[in-house]
């Protein structure tokens, strides 16, 4: 496996945990590879804001309550105004995508298992598609990458063990006032559908924080 696959997959399952330290010696004996993959993978890991370094090696970032406040506050302004673009410039296409991922998010969630590491990766992996599409459909590059810096992955992962079926059927149903906001051209109504997700999810992240520290 990839080293960056390797350790972001053990950063999100929770092997190494926040403030573990990681060096270059461990990692490379935890991979059977030199240090040089390692040293492109911490680097790579750096950028996601998923390590932070240290004198020697890097830790694993542990996020504050006040981190997750001010991360989801942006999450809501970019991903809102997102939704909005999208309303205003979506293709055909991208409605075509749009809703073929959210046919599969509810199929994912019909099957879903709680507590289910694989189950939940697979419901994160479609929810985040959904969002994407929305982001191309904004037309503006920008976008993406300035979320790309405010998405939490550990935290989007781990908060997941903690949403019941009502939950994700919430989730889902917010999911389709967004489309149909953005195929009917309203951009204030999807902005709006969007920050109320987005909040949702924040309000959920930290209703659970220590139990997702701990889990």
């Amino acid at each position: 496996m990839d080293a960056y696959e390797y350790i972001k997959g053990a950063i999100i399952d929770g092997k190494f945990e926040p403030g573990m330290r990681l060096g270059e010696e461990f990692l490379a004996k935890e991979l059977s590879l030199s240090r040089t993959p390692i040293r492109e993978a911490i680097k790579h890991l750096e950028a996601d804001g998923l390590v932070v370094p240290l004198k020697r090696g890097v830790s694993v970032r542990n996020f504050t309550t006040e981190d997750i406040r001010q991360i989801y506050d942006l999450r809501t302004i970019l991903e809102g105004y997102a939704a909005s673009q999208a309303a205003i410039y979506r293709t055909e296409a991208d409605m075509e995508q749009m809703e073929a991922a959210n046919i599969v998010y509810e199929q994912v969630i019909d099957e879903h298992v709680q507590s289910d590491m694989d189950s939940i990766k697979e419901i994160v992996a479609v929810n985040q598609r959904f969002h994407e599409v929305i982001i191309q459909a904004a037309n503006n590059a920008h976008i993406h990458f300035h979320l790309s810096k405010v998405v939490v992955v550990p935290i989007v992962y781990r908060s997941f063990y903690w949403y019941n079926d009502y939950q994700l059927k919430q989730s889902l149903e917010v999911h389709k006032t967004i489309l149909q906001a953005i195929r009917n051209k309203e951009p204030e109504r999807a902005k709006i559908a969007m920050h109320e997700h987005i909040y949702q999810g924040r309000d959920h992240v930290l209703k659970h924080l220590e139990n997702i520290k701990n889990s």
